[in-house]
C-alpha cells in the first residue's frame, strides 16, 4: 500500500477499467465501439478532453491486459501525470506495484483500490473509497465510488465531481464522526 498526499500543479482525477487493446470487453460491458482501435481512441479522446498535462490522474486498475511496451504507448498518449493501482489484468505493472493507495486531496482522505471493499481505512471517519473492477455493476456502499470509465460515461472523474457525488451518497455504515 502506498500512502500519498498529493500538491499538484493541476486538478485530480480517478479512472479505471480502461482495458486498453482489450477486443473482448466491448462485447463483455456492451461498449459503444465496433473494434479494439476505435474503443481505444475514444477513450483516449475523452481522457484528453478533459484531463491536461499538469494533472494527475490515479487508475483504479486493469489498464491494459497488454505488456509494458503496449502500456507504455498508450500512457504515452494520455494527458497527465498517471499512477496506477494493479488490478486483475495489469501484469504489465512490476511485482512492487501498489494494489492500494491513500491519498488525501484537499483534506479528504481518499483510499484507492480495484476492488471495492465494505470498510476502508478511515471509512469510520468519513473517508472515501473509490474502485473499479465492476463495470458499473456494483452498487456502492457509504461514501464509494465506482470509478471505472463504464460507470461514468467513459471519462475519469475529477476531484470536484467525486466531492459532488459524494454529497448524494449516504455516511458509512460504521461512521462514528469527528476527525477528518
Amino acid at each position: 500500500m502506498t500512502k500519498m498526499k498529493l500538491f499538484a500543479t493541476g486538478n485530480c482525477f480517478f479512472t479505471g477499467d480502461e482495458h486498453y487493446g482489450h477486443a473482448n470487453i466491448i462485447r463483455y460491458c456492451n461498449r459503444p465501439s465496433s473494434t479494439v482501435d476505435s474503443m481505444d481512441d475514444s477513450l483516449i479522446a475523452k481522457h484528453n478532453a478533459i484531463v491536461k498535462d499538469g494533472d494527475v490522474v490515479f487508475h483504479a486498475g486493469d489498464f491494459t491486459m497488454k505488456d509494458e511496451r503496449a502500456a507504455k504507448t498508450y500512457i504515452h498518449r494520455l494527458n497527465g501525470q498517471h499512477f496506477f493501482i494493479r488490478g486483475s489484468h495489469d501484469k504489465w505493472l512490476p511485482y512492487e506495484a501498489s494494489d492500494m493507495i491513500e491519498l488525501e486531496v484537499n483534506g479528504k482522505m481518499i483510499v484507492i483500490c480495484h476492488y471495492a471493499m465494505r470498510v476502508w481505512a478511515r471509512s469510520h471517519y468519513g473517508s472515501w473509497q473509490v474502485y473499479g473492477h465492476s463495470h458499473g455493476r456494483l452498487e456502492p456502499v457509504g461514501k464509494q465510488w465506482d470509478v471505472g470509465v463504464d460507470n461514468n460515461d467513459y471519462y475519469p472523474v475529477s476531484f470536484e465531481q467525486l466531492s459532488a457525488i459524494m454529497e448524494t451518497r449516504p455516511d458509512n455504515f460504521n461512521y462514528v464522526g469527528g476527525r477528518k
